[in-house]
């Protein structure tokens, strides 16, 4: 096994699972390698970071082992760089054996209804982007309206949904950013109605995101009897299901306790339409109701419904963002490829399509928004697997260009931020949170240039 060079771009946990996997099988085989992780953003972590509600702290402790790979020194993160901006794919091929695609999935996919598109009708993607503290949205968010919607029934929507139910005060614990919690403090919020297409039997939460939320205090919840025709727990395809159903059916029975707040469940609703005009934005929603039919379909019964709202957020899945000048199959949302190997194709998949030598993908980008942190681990196998096969049939071209990246990140003036700038921020966010007069375990920095000159010694905390 040859030394090699490799690029990673994407420091979320598909990104630095993939240098950890990479590092150890090329050790294993007798070799080394030298990984840099690029980020665009100024901090790692991706949606761990940026995508987990901050009240979901068990969730972040994943944080925990990612800080342990990254610690260890094999791969060098060098973060505040977009590729396709500040560097190029082919520069970056340039440079190194392989270069492996990471970037995730950010954005909301669509939701292609007349209305979707009205003043104060969201993606929720950008709703928890903003409630994470992320440094390229608005800090402020329009909270003025009372009755919400939300439409999807994972746990994206749960989370939108719990946020947006919950009393500020009960966030001050978390990590949450100063700005986020001044929101929530403010807002107007009495009533969020959460809407799936089928029902409770098909839901896509988890146990404990589904319990915790029957724990919000002064929030009380709303299901409807109508909804539970096909709910029984006995016929629970599995226990994780069947647990679900349980805390369901339990909520039908939970007699109101006269809360400022109501969270209301609604399931067999499809969104048809979004009422409103670019004058008024957002008024109502329509849906179609809907009825079971077996192995979890659903169709439609002719039978319509509006709802009164004044927002909407749609939490339907999220789509990737094209990595400038890597094959994208826009109807999937992901880089083309086959099993990690990028193709040069437009539709993923295109087994005939020829390989682009030294070009892969791990993670979201791969294979599209789903599955959990373990499905990002056996993900990352199955293309380092590949890449490392590709390495010892000699396919890959070695790099042409010596020296260091950062050299070239110096001289275009790109302001890169390092593993121990993060520690230095990492650490400025702990002393802020320890010091705060609600104290909590950090405060999150928002403002982007913010972040950066901490991480570069520019600005002292």
């Amino acid at each position: 096994m040859q030394n090699l060079r490799v690029a990673i771009v994407g420091a979320g946990p598909a990104g630095i699972y993939a240098g950890n996997i990479l590092t150890n099988a090329v050790a294993d085989a007798g070799g080394s390698v030298a990984i840099d992780l690029f980020e665009s953003l100024p901090a790692p972590y991706g949606l761990i970071r940026y995508g987990v509600a901050p009240d979901h702290p068990r969730i972040k402790g994943i944080v925990n082992s990612l800080h342990e790979m990254l610690d260890a020194g094999t791969t060098r993160f060098i973060g505040n760089v977009e590729v396709g901006r500040d560097i190029s794919l082919d520069e970056l091929h340039e440079r190194y054996d392989a270069v492996i695609l990471a970037t995730g999935a950010i954005r909301d996919a669509a939701l292609d209804i007349p209305g979707i598109d009205l003043p104060r009708s969201f993606g929720a993607a950008d709703f928890v982007a903003w409630y994470d503290g992320h440094p390229d949205v608005p800090t402020e968010w329009p909270l003025d309206q009372r009755e919400v919607a939300v439409i999807g029934n994972g746990n994206v929507a749960l989370d939108v949904a719990r946020v947006l139910a919950k009393h500020a005060v009960d966030l001050r614990p978390t990590e949450i950013a100063d700005n986020v919690l001044a929101g929530l403090e403010a807002s107007a919020v009495t009533d969020v109605h959460v809407f799936g297409r089928r029902g409770p039997g098909d839901i896509k939460f988890t146990p404990i995101e589904l319990r915790e939320l029957g724990e919000v205090p002064n929030v009380d919840i709303v299901v409807h009897d109508e909804d539970f025709v096909d709910a029984d727990p006995a016929n629970a395809a599995n226990n994780q299901l069947k647990v679900m159903l349980r805390i369901l059916n339990s909520w039908r029975t939970r007699e109101s306790t006269g809360a400022s707040r109501r969270l209301h469940l609604h399931f067999y609703h499809s969104p048809v339409e979004v009422l409103g005009t670019p004058e008024t934005g957002v008024t109502g929603i329509r849906f179609e109701r809907n009825e079971p039919i077996g192995d979890g379909r659903v169709r439609g019964t002719g039978e319509f419904r509006e709802f009164a709202v004044q927002q909407v957020y749609r939490a339907v899945g999220y789509y990737g963002t094209p990595v400038i000048d890597a094959p994208f199959d826009e109807r999937a949302g992901v880089v083309s490829n086959v099993e990690g190997r990028v193709k040069d194709a437009a539709t993923t998949g295109d087994l005939d399509a020829p390989t682009v030598a030294g070009l892969y993908a791990t993670g979201w980008i791969k294979r599209g928004p789903v599955g959990l942190i373990g499905h990002t681990k056996s993900d990352a196998m199955e293309t380092i697997a590949h890449l490392v096969a590709d390495v010892e049939a000699g396919s890959l071209t070695a790099p042409v260009v010596d020296g260091d990246v950062l050299d070239l990140l110096d001289e275009r003036e790109v302001a890169f931020t390092t593993w121990d700038g993060w520690l230095a921020l990492d650490a400025h966010e702990r002393e802020l949170g320890a010091n705060h007069e609600h104290t909590r375990e950090r405060v999150k920095v928002v403002p982007r240039d913010e972040q950066v000159q901490i991480s570069r010694g520019a600005l002292v905390p």
